[in-house]
């Protein structure tokens, strides 16, 4: 993910909700008259659900889905 101060690896756990927030400590806009301190960044996933599956697909997530 690109950031101001360059790009960070971000690692999304396991049954992530849509909308779920996290904060990037100091990865935010620079603070003003504080030379060198940022502030922090607020990322919210959105989550996008698969469209147009095959049969097979969805059978495939049901079964997943019971398991």
């Amino acid at each position: 993910m690109d950031t101001l101060n360059g790009k960070v690896k971000l690692k999304v756990k396991a049954e992530t909700q849509n909308g779920s927030k996290i904060k990037l400590n100091g990865k935010g806009f620079p603070v003003y008259k504080n030379e060198g301190h940022f502030g922090d960044l607020y990322v919210t996933y959105t989550i996008k659900i698969p469209i147009n599956l095959t049969d097979k697909q969805k059978v495939l997530f049901t079964e997943l889905s019971k398991s």
